[in-house]
């Protein structure tokens, strides 16, 4: 079982240019790191991306941790890399790095 939810993950962020796995959806997010990372998405030019609701499945919401062997969420990922969570995707935004990681990803 939880196999083939690692392999649901899987599938989700290599088959996605830009895939946030967080509380809630971009409209109505569920916490406040899971706003800040939809906030930071937007303010780098991301229109569009896959959000993935891990209060929706909560098999999805223990397995993304395993997955990316990261206790919290939100996760970023861009081009099937692990980008990491809230603070992480602040710092980038704030030093750049993370436009540079978004550039060309039409998501």
């Amino acid at each position: 079982m939880a196999d083939a939810t690692q392999q649901r993950i899987h599938e989700t962020v290599t088959g996605n240019p830009v895939v946030l796995y967080m509380k809630g959806t971009p409209q109505f997010p569920q916490c406040g790191f899971s706003a800040t990372a939809v906030q930071i998405l937007k303010a780098s030019g991301v229109a569009n991306f896959v959000s993935v609701n891990v209060l929706e499945d909560p098999e999805i919401r223990q397995s993304i941790k395993d997955y990316a062997n990261w206790p919290t969420i939100p996760q970023l990922y861009i081009k099937g890399e692990f980008v990491g969570g809230c603070d992480i995707m602040r710092e980038m935004y704030q030093g750049g790095e993370l436009q540079k990681l978004l550039e060309g990803v039409t998501a």
